[in-house]
């Protein structure tokens, strides 16, 4: 067991695996075992492992001819997807912004990960009544109308992935019948915007577009919550309108960085 460390709990192993991967990241060029262990102070042996096992998972390369160790794809893919989610934010942000004043209601902006909606922006209304979301946080795809957009748009197969597993219930409301949910996604596609009413917080509604990379690929999503008492077919329509806006822009101006590529 590792050593406590605040509420978790510390892997040793893990922290000096790290440090040889942030040694050879930091280094810039491809590496010898001797001089990773001598940068990290471990022994050559106890680095010989780590140096494997994380080329084995494509975090690092191993190039056998010359015996040397430099980034891997993994870690690229995974430094581009950091740089692509911290981009999206900085362009959503301004929009995000716009949207709460116009409606004063709070404005979500949140990621698929593992059949989970991940908030990673959230700029909240003004008003008394708050939606529980944080940043951070993840709520089941079927439960909202961030999931719902963007479970609408994505491929067949990826999308039976997640509504073929067990559906949790977050309030009466919540919807577990598959049937019923295909129906739901395939009305999503038709109008390019989902509602939620009371499925995932009992207190709150929700309208929710998908941000697509190429026109067909949900990259995220955008929503508007709000308290369920403020829920009228006007407000659907006229939230629903400046959100596929605001989606639109925001896909727009990151395809013309090639952030998508």
């Amino acid at each position: 067991m590792g050593a406590k460390h605040g509420s978790g709990y510390i892997v040793g192993p893990v922290i000096k695996a790290l440090q040889v991967l942030d040694y050879i990241g930091a280094s810039g060029r491809e590496v010898s075992l001797t001089e990773v262990a001598k940068a990290v102070s471990l022994p050559k042996t106890t680095v010989f492992r780590y140096l494997q096992t994380l080329s084995s998972t494509s975090y690092l390369r191993h190039d056998i001819a010359n015996d040397r160790y430099g980034i891997g794809t993994a870690f690229r893919s995974l430094a581009r997807t950091d740089r692509s989610l911290q981009r999206l934010r900085e362009v959503a942000t301004p929009i995000m912004r716009k949207l709460n004043r116009e409606f004063n209601e709070t404005i979500n902006l949140a990621i698929e990960s593992q059949g989970w909606v991940i908030y990673i922006e959230i700029i909240e209304s003004t008003r008394h009544l708050r939606m529980q979301a944080h940043i951070g946080a993840r709520d089941p795809m079927h439960t909202t109308a961030l999931g719902k957009a963007i479970l609408a748009y994505l491929g067949e197969a990826e999308r039976e992935k997640v509504l073929c597993t067990s559906l949790s219930e977050r309030t009466y409301r919540t919807v577990l019948d598959v049937c019923v949910l295909r129906k739901q996604l395939n009305e999503v596609r038709r109008r390019g915007f989902a509602v939620e009413i009371g499925e995932n917080e009992d207190v709150s509604m929700c309208v929710g577009v998908p941000i697509l990379d190429d026109l067909t690929f949900p990259f995220a999503a955008l929503s508007l919550s709000a308290p369920v008492q403020r829920h009228s077919e006007t407000l659907v329509t006229s939230t629903a309108t400046a959100l596929l806006t605001a989606s639109r822009e925001i896909g727009e101006m990151l395809r013309s960085e090639s952030l998508f590529e």
